[in-house]
């Protein structure tokens, strides 16, 4: 069954204005992963990760980020909390596990892909501030989503960014189209 909720690429730009700062190619009527799948083999195929990001759901672009980084480790790498945090609000999507993730990413490093997977948990929903109800943006997620896996890949490079990149479009199409019945 297909986790997506849009049924035309063009839909997703009308939904997420900020799309088309990052996606500069033109949306269409297609399918969004026939167009997820072009942009991939495209002249510009990093715009393919910031299409993930915004395509997805909140909690299924936070999963899929937190696998792309953890994709991208190297091998021995140090635990990385941040990711975990992340990843434990995928698992509990409650309060409680959006704002610890959220003061993981507040008091960690912006250089790091995990701290902006947290980021992209801690902006799922529900407020931005503890001491006050300040909504979250419903694109919030998205770009931080996007930040991450853009900051990993950006530590990479020749083959093995691009099948890092490769890997992270494959994995967003698998996640979004878990019957595999979506046409190409």
């Amino acid at each position: 069954m297909s986790r997506l909720r849009f049924s035309t690429a063009q839909e997703v730009f009308e939904t997420y204005p900020a799309a088309g700062k990052v996606i500069r190619t033109p949306p269409t009527r297609e399918h969004p992963l026939a167009f997820l799948r072009r942009l991939a083999q495209g002249p510009a195929p990093t715009e393919a990760i910031g299409f993930c990001a915004f395509v997805l759901p909140r909690r299924e672009a936070v999963w899929w980020a937190t696998q792309a980084l953890r994709a991208m480790q190297a091998p021995g790498a140090p635990p990385d909390h941040a990711i975990a945090a992340a990843e434990a609000w995928v698992r509990d999507p409650r309060d409680e596990t959006r704002r610890a993730a959220l003061a993981l990413a507040e008091a960690g490093d912006t250089a790091l892909p995990g701290t902006w997977a947290a980021f992209a948990a801690g902006y799922s929903g529900g407020s931005m501030v503890t001491t006050h109800n300040v909504p979250c943006p419903p694109d919030l997620t998205a770009k931080t989503a996007r930040i991450a896996v853009m900051t990993a890949l950006g530590r990479l490079s020749g083959r093995d960014h691009d099948a890092a990149l490769r890997n992270c479009v494959e994995a967003c199409i698998r996640l979004a189209d878990d019957d595999g019945k979506t046409s190409s």
